[in-house]
């Protein structure tokens, strides 16, 4: 398979995850059951379980949120609680969405749905305009460098349509957008639960000439925002089937964290520096000419090296940084608050070890999107912080690769995952 055709076949199907986010009430698994509903992806059983939970509950239409408020409580209480995963496909591609809970106390649950985005849809209530949750989840967007933003002006029918509203909306989130400096965002007025502009185009927004949200959705180039330009591969799982037939196999699983890997790429194996080439790059259907970012290969090498899990493969003349200390964004989803000091784990690709949260440098305070002072951090909490490790990581500035430069933090005690995080300085 030559390299145009396998892109070319990447981009036939290619797959846009989505992350929809906002505050309480603004609609988010409304318009997600719109999505799905519009584009005929419902079962007729579905929809007549949804229809018979509608009229259980009182609501007086067909309520298309509960093809996404997938829980028992969720239903009761008419609110998203945890992070509802969809898909559907047009004729142009494949989608999947992650549907983030709006309330404060779940604010941890929307950076797990926005940390592997491609496009962030941030709903807004046409009456309400930017309130705090607009400003503190497009902060998280920001920070967890989500690509495109689509900022979905919902509820445009509780305002009648009015375009003046709309614009006074739109210029209230140009100015927040550039406040944040998000690199590629729009505003689109829709009106979820009449499904207007969403599939089907504006019906009673006449003024409206821009695409609907589907069009737009459709449009996004994504293929451009993979990392080409940094060999990355963590290595997952070292293949040694052991039979007669392959005793001298010797294969190093994972999925590609960056860049391009082709047969007779040099390579260096990291952290012990040694160097070698690549003798092959694998998928169970055969070898592949060449592999890119998201694809899951085993990749062999040209020397019998020991290369265990958690070492990393790249470009000898493009390493990552091999990290002692590094200085991080991260967003503490712990009820338990935590100070300077606290020892913990941290899990950074396919690598563990033990860290040391040295400082705590500032925290966002989201109502003035400024970097404030703090002793503590508390639940959701977004912070600067400053980390040592007990033994060295193989990071890039989350800005450059986010799979290199993520990662997550883990209480020793409990084992639960108390923040996740992101890389934005490392020191040798």
């Amino acid at each position: 398979m030559n390299a145009s055709r396998l892109q070319g076949e990447m981009t036939e199907t290619e797959l846009v995850r989505l992350v929809t986010c906002g505050s309480v009430d603004d609609g988010k698994s409304t318009l997600i059951g719109r999505l799905l509903y519009d584009t005929k992806q419902i079962f007729v059983d579905q929809m007549v379980h949804v229809e018979e939970t509608s009229e259980r509950r009182g609501d007086g239409y067909v309520n298309l949120a509960l093809l996404t408020d997938g829980l028992r409580a969720e239903r009761e209480q008419g609110i998203t609680i945890d992070v509802a995963y969809r898909s559907f496909m047009t004729e142009r591609r494949r989608f999947q969405l992650a549907d983030a809970p709006g309330h404060v106390q779940y604010t941890r649950n929307m950076v797990t749905g926005a940390s592997t985005a491609d496009v962030a849809l941030v709903l807004l209530d046409a009456r309400k305009g930017v309130i705090e949750q607009t400003r503190r989840h497009a902060s998280i967007v920001q920070l967890l460098s989500v690509p495109h933003v689509v900022f979905c002006v919902n509820k445009m029918d509780l305002v009648d349509y009015a375009e003046g509203r709309f614009r006074e909306i739109e210029q209230e989130l140009r100015e927040l957008s550039d406040l944040l400096d998000i690199r590629d965002e729009v505003a689109i007025p829709i009106a979820a639960l009449h499904g207007d502009n969403v599939v089907e185009g504006p019906r009673n927004m006449t003024w409206w000439t821009g695409s609907t949200l589907l069009e737009h959705l459709e449009s996004i180039e994504i293929a451009a925002d993979r990392d080409a330009a940094h060999r990355r591969f963590p290595v997952q799982w070292v293949i040694r089937p052991m039979s007669e037939e392959h005793h001298d196999y010797r294969g190093y699983a994972g999925q590609v964290a960056g860049g391009e890997w082709r047969s007779g790429d040099e390579v260096v194996v990291l952290p012990s520096a040694l160097r070698t080439q690549v003798a092959a790059v694998e998928i169970s259907d055969g070898p592949l000419e060449v592999a890119v970012q998201g694809m899951s290969v085993v990749i062999r090498l040209a020397d019998d090296l020991d290369v265990p899990r958690g070492e990393m493969l790249a470009d000898p003349d493009d390493q990552p940084v091999c990290a002692r200390t590094i200085e991080a964004t991260i967003c503490w989803m712990s009820e338990r608050p935590v100070h300077a000091g606290a020892r913990l784990g941290i899990k950074h690709t396919t690598r563990w070890a033990r860290v040391v949260l040295d400082e705590i440098l500032s925290k966002l305070d989201v109502d003035s999107l400024e970097q404030v002072p703090a002793d503590e951090l508390r639940l959701n909490d977004i912070a600067r912080v400053h980390l040592r490790l007990s033994s060295p990581l193989l990071v890039d500035p989350y800005t450059v690769n986010r799979t290199t430069g993520a990662f997550i933090l883990v209480g020793e005690a409990t084992n639960d995952t108390v923040a996740a995080g992101m890389v934005t300085a490392a020191i040798p």
